[in-house]
């Protein structure tokens, strides 16, 4: 297998040390650190033995030739990467493996990292914007939030590192606002944002305007049993005429809709909840209901397979940029993960027979290598 595709990805990446004190390639170190996270690895120590257990493997393509660093050098080194440029690397490499078609759902949402605090500062918390591409299961991108400020701010940041040509980007109210929405159009893509009471004028206008189509079943409504419960979702949708003449700040106003849900379980207890959004894209009801329901794909398939899988909200690393490079790194190993499509398994079961058996890793990573088109 070679590895010189993926290296190229990262060669712009800094090495922090001092030239004279480098006993180890920087490459070397991240490869380890990637491939030590496909195999479940938690934590420094964990990718020290993981680095031990394969060592032969890792020597076979030359890397280690004089032995593997200890977890504290492993920690050292990739905690005091750049994480920007890490991120930009991690971008230009999912650009070179993807391709989105046209229409393509991107969901963007935010994720705690709830135990990356310093012991001494709890607000020191760290705070993920992820780009999740929903028809494929594969993360695109993500950046952190700044110390004092909020998805708000970061979401354009993000949105700046992606190619959104053609897309439908979905993301919920914390990102309602006029200058996200301009710099989506501006950049060539469309949005889906949700409305709630945080843009107070612009929520009343919609729930008018959708308030004559919302009585009566629509032809996309769907009924589901879930675990003993009755499920029940219905879409509407019509065109934004109005609203978008009465408030033109928003830029490429389109559609309106609303996501009907309805909740019975056997306890008796009942919900009815309506979401509203507005969408620079024409839609109609199959596609605003496809869309809607793609964008809680980043929590199911990208925020609980990192919390319950991987273990993210355990891993109390929080030193300089260890846990947002390590939380890059986690983003990267579910990546080729997914992409591996030979064995037809769980993420978990995937990541155990990669720490066991070097072949299935090997067939990993030349998936992450080769990558594959994204519908």
């Amino acid at each position: 297998m070679s590895i010189n595709a993926f290296s190229e990805h990262f060669a712009d990446l800094q090495d922090p040390r001092q030239t004279a004190k480098v006993a180890y390639s920087l490459f070397d170190i991240l490869f380890l650190t990637v491939c030590a996270v496909v195999g479940g690895a938690e934590g420094w120590q964990d990718i020290e033995d993981f680095g031990e257990a394969h060592l032969p493997w890792f020597q076979k393509r030359g890397l280690f030739p004089a032995g593997l660093p200890v977890d504290d050098t492993i920690a050292r080194v990739i905690s005091r990467l750049n994480p920007e440029q890490f991120q930009c690397s991690f971008i230009n490499w999912m650009r070179a493996v993807s391709s989105l078609s046209n229409g393509a759902v991107i969901a963007i949402d935010g994720k705690v990292l709830r135990r990356s605090y310093n012991p001494e500062d709890r607000a020191s918390t760290l705070h993920m914007v992820s780009a999740f591409a929903s028809a494929n299961g594969v993360v695109l991108g993500q950046v952190k939030t700044d110390a004092k400020s909020n998805e708000i701010t970061a979401i354009p940041a993000l949105l700046a590192l992606l190619d959104i040509r053609g897309c439908l980007i979905s993301i919920d109210a914390m990102g309602c606002q006029t200058a996200i929405a301009a710099h989506i159009v501006e950049k060539g893509g469309d949005y889906l944002l949700a409305v709630k009471g945080n843009q107070e004028r612009l929520s009343k206008a919609v729930r008018k305007a959708l308030s004559s189509v919302v009585p009566g079943m629509s032809d996309i409504a769907c009924v589901e049993q879930n675990r003993g419960r009755a499920e029940m979702r219905e879409y509407h949708v019509i065109p934004a005429t109005e609203v978008a003449r009465e408030f033109p700040i928003w830029k490429g106003l389109t559609t309106l809709g609303v996501a009907i849900g309805y909740r019975y379980d056997p306890q008796g207890k009942e919900s009815l909840e309506y979401r509203y959004y507005i969408s620079s894209a024409e839609l109609n009801k199959a596609q605003f209901a496809n869309a809607v329901r793609s964008h809680w794909c980043i929590e199911n398939q990208l925020h609980w397979v990192l919390d319950v899988t991987m273990k993210e909200d355990n891993c109390s690393i929080y030193r300089d940029n260890g846990a947002v490079n390590l939380a890059t790194v986690r983003h990267m190993a579910l990546n080729m993960l997914r992409l591996e499509s030979g064995k037809k398994a769980s993420i978990r079961r995937k990541q155990k027979m990669a720490a066991m058996n070097s072949d299935y890793l090997e067939q990993v990573i030349l998936a992450g290598i080769n990558g594959v088109d994204k519908k």
